[in-house]
């Protein structure tokens, strides 16, 4: 099993910090969710079921009713390789681990183009290619004009554009869920994700958006009740909201923005608004230094780069830049 953010209970063990005291960074969950209300007793008492209302709330948020909720967008990444055919694809990295893992336990062949723009993934004459969306771990961006190109491309050719926009919900209109399994772009597949955005990653939905068929065949691999009725429910309300999205999103743009400012000084740093990326050869002595004071990031082994996700109070902003300003490499 991969490891991923959030093993903050782990973290307090080795460092001998209670877990209180502990400022996590390592996730790229809004630290400002959207409140969830008390819930109605029947979403408890009763088994899930379509028409409660999730897909058409969905269907207005993301503009596009081709889609499918699933356990967390996880579940789609897990399921989706074993319903294409086994082919090569062409995986832009670094990437979030799990997509690879999937495919390559399906069978299929993966060829790693590391910080590839997309007319090189596209040159490779791969049946599908892979991408994030802003890409998670980098923070980089692929202009939406260059991916709808790419959509296009691979539909001449019979191929798949796979686009994983879990981190896209604070800037929309880069957003290419709209055309998703449409007849302009039949072949193209979008994961979204409502936990990092929302804060609701403990509710476990996300969402296929892909053509019809596509979306059959993954609901009868998944089989029935496979989101919780607690959390379609949670879910619904929140896709609903559009008065709180619209006040979140310039904040979590601007917050983005002053994680990437705050780091800049250590390396080369980005935002995709729920995170930042900074990219350093001190990667591993500062995630230790951080560590040893009780803030938590992600480290990756691959590649020398550290991720950190958003304060949630100012006075977490100022924790994370006292310990930024006394670090010196060593």
């Amino acid at each position: 099993m991969l490891e991923h953010g959030g093993r903050l209970r782990e973290a307090a063990v080795h460092y001998a910090i209670p877990l209180a005291n502990w400022l996590d960074l390592s996730t790229g969950i809004n630290p400002q969710g959207w409140p969830v209300p008390a819930l109605p007793a029947s979403c408890w008492q009763r088994l899930p079921e379509a028409g409660d209302g999730l897909e058409a709330a969905a269907a207005a948020y993301y503009g596009n009713d081709q889609l499918l909720p699933v356990a967390g967008s996880q579940a789609a990444i897990q399921l989706l390789p074993m319903l294409l055919p086994r082919a090569v694809v062409a995986c832009i990295s670094p990437i979030y681990a799990e997509h690879p893992q999937a495919w390559s336990r399906a069978g299929h062949r993966l060829r790693f183009l590391q910080n590839a723009t997309l007319p090189r993934a596209l040159a490779a004459a791969t049946p599908y290619v892979l991408l994030c969306n802003p890409n998670n771990p980098t923070a980089d961006r692929h202009p939406r004009e260059l991916v709808v190109d790419a959509a296009q491309q691979l539909k001449k050719r019979g191929g798949w554009l796979i686009v994983d926009e879990a981190f896209i919900d604070a800037t929309p209109d880069d957003s290419l869920t709209p055309l998703a399994g449409t007849a302009e772009a039949p072949n193209l597949i979008v994961l979204r994700s409502p936990g990092k955005f929302f804060g609701l990653a403990g509710a476990r939905v996300g969402f296929l958006f892909a053509a019809p068929d596509l979306l059959n065949r993954m609901n009868d691999a998944m089989g029935p009740w496979t989101v919780a009725g607690p959390s379609r429910e949670a879910v619904r309300l929140a896709l609903a909201d559009s008065a709180w999205q619209s006040a979140m999103r310039p904040r979590l743009v601007a917050a983005g923005q002053r994680l990437q400012q705050l780091l800049a000084p250590l390396g080369e740093a980005k935002s995709a608004a729920l995170f930042a990326t900074l990219n350093t050869p001190h990667a591993v002595e500062l995630h230790e230094a951080l560590a040893s004071q009780g803030i938590l990031v992600r480290r990756y082994e691959q590649q020398p780069l550290l991720r950190f996700g958003l304060p949630g109070s100012e006075a977490e902003w100022q924790r994370l830049a006292a310990a930024l300003e006394t670090w010196k490499p060593a």
